[in-house]
């Protein structure tokens, strides 16, 4: 059915409030590839709201290294769960996918279009296909399953494979961690995990999702990243790790992340300023690349195959939005 909408100063207005199967897009892709100008111009095109999809930005003071966009950036265009919690604050995917589910609720309530944007990919599919939480470790069970393992190499996939040859097939028989969790779940719910996983997932309900998926050439994306970390640096990232930790931040999740935890090295005298931006660069290229091969498993994903700041990108995205919205002529 397609959804009522007016045509305002800010561009198409899409979303009918009680429409059934409510519109939501998601901008992904690996860290530098643009996600933020993107998803800007789509929301000022069809009168969006982004919801902040990256698990760093939900933290206050944490500025220049997650690439946070500055207010004056972001075109009057409304954005959330950015700047949420304080840095000594634990933050899970579950509670992430709750205030998102809620937020992009609020969103289309109001008749606009939420705009999920950021590199968090298990973020993302909290929010859109839930979480398996299954039953609770067992370390005992652990315990004897690691003897098991250790006494004969692959004896655990192979048992595995005899409780759930449809999990076996999906994970490789070396990934013992995941092997071990897969047979501790069949053994303590006495059914196979693959039909507990379908089960008890808590999938979005009540909207249709079109799923962008950037991809840079390699080369590029490398050069970019290399360039933006070395403005990080220039730009006061380790003022800003000077800032918080006169706050009373010390030992907080979020210096673990790329970039600060080479600037918090770089104070302490464990590197010297040109070994941290190399050690920052080469890392998030390498994070990069796990990224992109997350996002290449994920299904019915529309391609951009260039930078989300690229007009042209930008041009095939605003088509297919509003192909999406069945608003094309």
């Amino acid at each position: 059915m397609p959804h009522s909408h007016t045509q305002t100063a800010a561009g198409v207005h899409p979303v009918a409030p009680d429409a059934p199967g409510a519109p939501l897009v998601s901008v992904a892709g690996p860290t530098g590839s643009g996600k933020s100008e993107l998803a800007l111009e789509l929301a000022a095109r069809f009168s969006g709201e982004i919801v902040n999809c990256d698990s760093l930005q939900v933290y206050r003071h944490f500025d220049i290294g997650s690439a946070k966009l500055p207010e004056a950036a972001r075109r009057g265009v409304p954005h959330h769960l950015i700047d949420i919690l304080d840095p000594g604050q634990i933050f899970t995917a579950g509670e992430y996918a709750r205030l998102a589910r809620e937020t992009i609720a609020d969103i289309s309530a109001h008749g606009r279009l939420p705009i999920v944007a950021g590199g968090t990919g298990f973020y993302l599919r909290a929010l859109l296909d839930g979480l398996f939480e299954g039953p609770s470790r067992d370390q005992s069970l652990r315990d004897r399953l690691a003897a098991r393992e250790q006494r004969r190499r692959g004896s655990l996939h192979r048992l595995l494979s005899r409780f759930d040859s449809e999990a076996a097939a999906k994970i490789h028989p070396n990934d013992v961690p995941k092997v071990t969790r897969a047979l501790e779940v069949c053994l303590l719910a006495r059914r196979p995990v693959t039909e507990l996983y379908r089960q008890g997932r808590d999938r979005l309900q009540g909207y249709r999702v079109l799923k962008f998926g950037l991809m840079p050439d390699r080369e590029a994306l490398n050069q970019r990243i290399d360039a933006r970390c070395r403005g990080m640096f220039e730009g006061g990232l380790v003022e800003e790790v000077r800032a918080i930790q006169a706050m009373g931040y010390e030992a907080v999740k979020p210096f673990e992340a790329l970039g600060y935890a080479q600037a918090l090295q770089l104070i302490r005298g464990e590197l010297n300023a040109r070994d941290a931006l190399f050690y920052a660069q080469r890392n998030t290229r390498r994070y990069a690349k796990r990224q992109i091969t997350w996002l290449r498993r994920e299904a019915a994903i529309e391609w951009l195959r260039g930078f989300g700041d690229d007009p042209e990108i930008q041009s095939q995205a605003n088509r297919l939005v509003l192909e999406f919205l069945g608003l094309s002529t």
